[in-house]
């Protein structure tokens, strides 16, 4: 399959990332599931929500005006919520893909809530992010489009450090907090935070519920 047919895919990193850290998954979703995947960059501790939003909307209509009908988006932590803004703004202007969120702490981050409030994490996180993490929380999927989460259960990550989860974690984000009402499917796996972008299991499954809407049961 050429490029030119090839569906495409929009890769989405998290807070401190480039997403350079995503490229076996990138790659697995090229070589196992077909896909032409990009990358959409920004400075996530300094640029705000809504024009990161603005720019990935810019992006995404630019590949589909390359010949392809749809864009899939699939982000990791900050990044979900990056892409639900940019939904949520430009939604109706933007051309069909299906979504994956991994990791994407919709419902706030308690660990960001609690890294805000002490001088070390307001520094590490920034303001934009921090803003993002804790107040810009969605609970609903939005309309029109599939969703699909995966979370983790690996309590392994720097969120440890400032919130004590006492429910699944992927050491960073709870498995709670990446609830979205509306949802079309949910995968927990035992991966941590960063660790499910290191997961052929996590990548596979990704792939999947791009192709079909739904994740596998063996996934």
């Amino acid at each position: 399959m050429s490029g030119a047919s090839r569906p495409k895919l929009l890769f989405v990193h998290g807070l401190w990332m480039t997403g350079a850290e995503a490229f076996a998954f990138r790659r697995r979703l090229e070589r196992e599931h077909g896909f032409d995947t990009g990358l959409f960059a920004y400075r996530t501790t300094r640029d705000p929500l809504e024009a990161v939003a603005e720019r990935l909307q810019e992006r995404v209509t630019e590949l589909a005006m390359r010949g392809s009908s749809g864009v899939h988006l699939v982000a990791h932590s900050l990044g979900g919520l990056v892409v639900l803004a940019c939904l949520e703004q430009f939604g109706a202007s933007m051309p069909p893909g299906r979504i994956v969120l991994l990791g994407a702490p919709v419902r706030g981050s308690a660990a960001a809530r609690v890294a805000g409030s002490i001088g070390v994490g307001q520094w590490l996180i920034g303001p934009s992010a921090a803003e993002a993490l804790v107040s810009h929380r969605r609970r609903v999927a939005p309309a029109g489009r599939e969703v699909g989460i995966i979370a983790g259960t690996r309590p392994v990550g720097l969120g440890r450090w400032f919130a004590r989860f006492d429910e699944p974690n992927d050491g960073t984000v709870a498995v709670s907090e990446t609830q979205l009402e509306g949802a079309c499917d949910r995968l927990v796996l035992p991966v941590s935070h960063l660790g499910m972008l290191m997961s052929p299991r996590a990548a596979d499954a990704c792939g999947q519920f791009l192709r079909e809407g739904r994740f596998s049961l063996q996934a």
